[in-house]
């Protein structure tokens, strides 16, 4: 999957698409200006300015949406999260418990549950997110530490946040606004061996 995917989802549809899900740690990339073609420049800016300006008026951060989307299933973890503006502004959190995925819709302003709750099995998933679901099972971190580490990193609020497989490796990418831009943050989760995972 491209680096920039993420963040171009969120720029060409001007609503914040997530993608996998869960914490990292070590090295954060500035994201590139260069992502599409000066015709579609004007286009873009339009976009993120939309975004950020509900996104900059919302009462309730990302990691606040997260823990609410936990508390519904206890002993959950969020895969991924983003921030919506189809409609009112919203997140769109999924978390996960056993075999079983729950998506979940956050009023951005009240917090609250905004539509009823979809609930899945993992076995529906296609693929690449099943991969990155089962992923999580091996990664010792959760997604709101990923999201701190990258808000430092970048200086702003994160608005999505989730992990990706790149160039075969796993890695937890995080939207943050700041100032007037988007930027994605990459983080590499620390590896962690299965024998080894035993304290905490």
């Amino acid at each position: 999957m491209p680096k920039k995917h993420l963040l171009a989802l969120i720029v060409c549809s001007a609503a914040l698409t997530g993608t996998g899900a869960m914490a990292g740690v070590t090295h954060a990339h500035p994201e590139s200006d260069q992502q599409s073609s000066p015709a579609q420049g004007d286009v873009d800016e339009a976009a993120t300015r939309r975004v950020l300006e509900h996104f900059n008026s919302a009462r309730v951060p990302l990691g606040q949406a997260m823990m609410i989307a936990e508390r519904l299933h206890d002993g959950s973890r969020t895969a991924d999260v983003s921030f919506e503006i189809s409609g009112p502004a919203v997140y769109r959190v999924r978390t996960v418990k056993n075999e079983r995925i729950y998506e979940n819709v956050i009023d951005a302003n009240s917090g609250s549950v905004s539509q009823p709750e979809t609930a899945s099995s993992l076995k529906e998933l296609d693929r690449e997110d099943l991969a990155n679901i089962v992923a999580l099972k091996w990664i010792k971190q959760e997604l709101s530490d990923a999201v701190r580490v990258a808000e430092k990193a970048a200086a702003g609020n994160a608005v999505a946040g989730g992990l990706m497989k790149q160039d075969g490796k796993l890695n937890f990418v995080v939207v943050v606004a700041t100032g007037d831009r988007l930027k994605e943050v990459l983080l590499e989760p620390p590896k962690v061996r299965h024998k080894e995972s035993t304290d905490h």
